[in-house]
């Protein structure tokens, strides 16, 4: 390192781009490595020499700084230690001598440049004027130091006793918390007596920072009480808030009673928001209890109080989307034509909550989406499968720390309308244990004489859920609570048809899985005969999902032939539908020809059809 150091000529050194720091010569820095360059740049200073060229980066936010956002001017520094951390390299340095960048070489893994000396002019036009400027920038460093708070003695001590002007000036440019941009500007100086000055002007500036804030501290000392200390941080921030020409807290106040008039509410709703909105003035903006009350307000803002969306009651365009979306469900679609008839007559009836009960996979819950897109609603759905916490549907006491509304509040706030058609799924998985039975909690919910002013334990205010349209869904009925039964219509569904899954896997089925698998309608034809024997032979099901999973199987067995150049088109009939599903899962009832004695034929009624037994 000597010899390189004293060397007056160039040197080739790898370069490090540091983000917002400014090494000075003879300073000891460490700082953390994670970016590629980086590290191949101290790879490469390992192997020769431990001795890099550091600058700074110009932008602190370029993640790849190229070498025409590096500082031309830096410091040559010997690696004095690298320790390996999680996903970084800490590294600690030590600076040597000023220098400059002059060639750039090297490849993309890291920066490699030619150096060279660049040596401070300690020229002056007279030992009185260094002496000069000498004094003045200690006299306003060391009023720095007296108004800024943890400055150690140490440093304070090491300035004041030097003489050497180019050692003064890099050591307190280095020890100063100023912006980067001004470090990088004392060390590019090479004038001394320049550069004297410009640490000069600094001083003065950061000292009449330094003084505004004594003075805010000063101010909001005078108007205050020494023992009451949480109106003292208070009046602080006023302080600040003022000089810097911010708004105060009480203007966030009065947004929040400016929002609550907006509601144009009546009864309790505004009284108790207006209430809870004066307790926040009182109150330290830090406190736990400030923020408790500011969620409190932002979730109730939020609530769709009379935000309604228009509703579309028309017969004509509902038939024509039910009949689009599903195959079959007679009974059902003129369940649902039947209320949109009703509203359209009688718009401010209530209490139409309908549970459609039926085995899994026959379209319960697609069903709901299409009446929402018929009626122009908007759509929420909540699952009650192994939901067994009261609190799940009526919120948890705003005074719990983590407390939050329940699901039926948040399913509102999240549809942004107070008439959305809520889904409830699964009612029938419903369970309980010793936090309560959210059964019981949903009593209130679909009882159209008292949803109407349903209370949240979290909002604790009455809420109108009269204009919401309930549809439950549930496979066994026999595991929902008969209370709750009792509160809606329900409409069965009953397993599909054969000739039901054929139409489904034609008109539905078919076209949404050739859709997700990138084929188009020549791509893959499944015959009429195919269809039927995956609903023959290899599904037995009541809905149509292992139908679809099967369709979907075909379909990634002709994505695979068709991408590997083997055919254009895949055509799937009864007879090669072996070779692509394989054997037959399933087979069907075969009758005896002749009488045979001692065997009977026995009928049998399950949830995929009917059955024949011998017996």
């Amino acid at each position: 390192m000597p010899e390189k150091k004293q060397t007056k000529g160039l040197l080739k050194l790898p370069v490090l781009a540091m983000r917002g720091m400014v090494l000075f010569p003879q300073m000891v820095l460490h700082f953390e490595v994670g970016r590629d360059k980086s590290v191949f740049a101290l790879n490469e200073a390992m192997n020769n020499g431990r001795t890099l060229f550091l600058t700074s980066q110009k932008d602190v936010r370029d993640d790849d700084p190229g070498p025409s956002a590096l500082y031309d001017v830096g410091v040559v520094a010997e690696i004095k230690q690298i320790i390996k951390t999680s996903g970084h390299l800490r590294v600690l340095v030590e600076g040597q001598f000023r220098a400059r960048m002059r060639e750039v070489t090297g490849d993309d893994s890291f920066i490699e440049a030619m150096i060279e000396d660049y040596p401070t002019n300690t020229r002056v036009p007279s030992a009185k004027t260094l002496e000069a400027l000498i004094r003045m920038v200690k006299g306003l460093f060391e009023e720095y130091a007296m108004m800024a708070p943890r400055m150690a003695k140490e440093l304070v001590f090491a300035a004041m006793t030097s003489e050497d002007p180019v050692f003064l000036s890099e050591y307190i440019a280095a020890n100063m918390p100023i912006h980067m941009e001004s470090k990088q500007m004392v060390l590019e100086e090479s004038s001394i007596s320049k550069r004297l000055r410009l640490l000069i002007k600094i001083l003065e500036d950061e000292n009449e920072i330094l003084s505004i804030e004594h003075d805010i501290h000063e101010r909001v000392r005078s108007q205050i009480d020494t023992n009451q200390r949480d109106y003292y941080l208070r009046e602080q921030i006023k302080a600040i808030s003022s000089e810097l020409g911010e708004e105060s807290e009480q203007s966030e106040v009065y947004e929040y009673h400016n929002k609550i008039e907006k509601l144009r509410l009546e009864g309790e709703v505004p009284e108790k928001l207006h209430k809870e909105a004066d307790r926040l003035l009182k109150l330290p903006p830090s406190s736990h209890e400030a923020s408790v009350i500011k969620t409190y307000l932002d979730t109730c803002l939020e609530l769709p109080w009379s935000k309604c969306t228009k509703e579309r009651a028309d017969i004509a365009p509902a038939k024509r989307q039910l009949d689009k979306d599903h195959y079959g469900m007679e009974k059902v679609k003129d369940r649902i034509l039947e209320s949109i008839a009703v509203r359209k007559l009688a718009p401010d009836i209530k209490g139409q909550i309908l549970c459609l009960a039926g085995p899994p996979g026959v379209g319960k819950t697609s069903i709901a989406k299409s009446v929402a897109k018929a009626m122009n609603r908007k759509y929420v759905r909540m699952s009650f499968g192994g939901m067994r916490d009261e609190s799940d549907i009526r919120g948890h006491r705003k005074t719990y720390i983590g407390s939050m509304p329940g699901r039926i509040i948040t399913a509102m706030r999240q549809a942004g309308t107070c008439n959305p058609l809520m889904l409830l799924d699964e009612v029938d998985k419903l369970g309980r244990d010793f936090r309560g039975d959210p059964s019981a909690a949903l009593l209130e919910v679909l009882d159209s004489e008292q949803n109407n002013a349903f209370r949240d334990h979290y909002i604790e205010l009455p809420y109108d859920l009269s204009q919401v349209l309930f549809i439950a869904t549930a496979n066994d009925l026999s595991a929902v609570p008969r209370p709750l039964l009792d509160r809606m219509e329900v409409i069965t569904l009953s397993s599909y048809t054969r000739d039901e899954k054929l139409n489904i896997a034609k008109k539905h089925l078919v076209p949404k899985q050739l859709k997700r698998h990138g084929l188009k309608r020549g791509d893959l034809t499944i015959a009429h005969g195919a269809l039927l024997s995956l609903i023959d032979h290899y599904t037995r099901e009541s809905g149509v999902r292992g139908l679809e999973r099967e369709i979907a199987a075909l379909c990634r067995k002709a994505a695979k032939t068709i991408a590997a150049g083997e055919s254009d088109k895949v055509t799937i009939t009864a007879a090669n539908i072996t070779e692509y599903r394989g054997a037959h899962k399933y087979k069907l009832d075969e009758l005896e020809e002749n009488d045979e004695t001692g065997l009977a034929n026995g009928l049998a009624w399950t949830a995929v059809g009917g059955e024949m037994m011998a017996v």
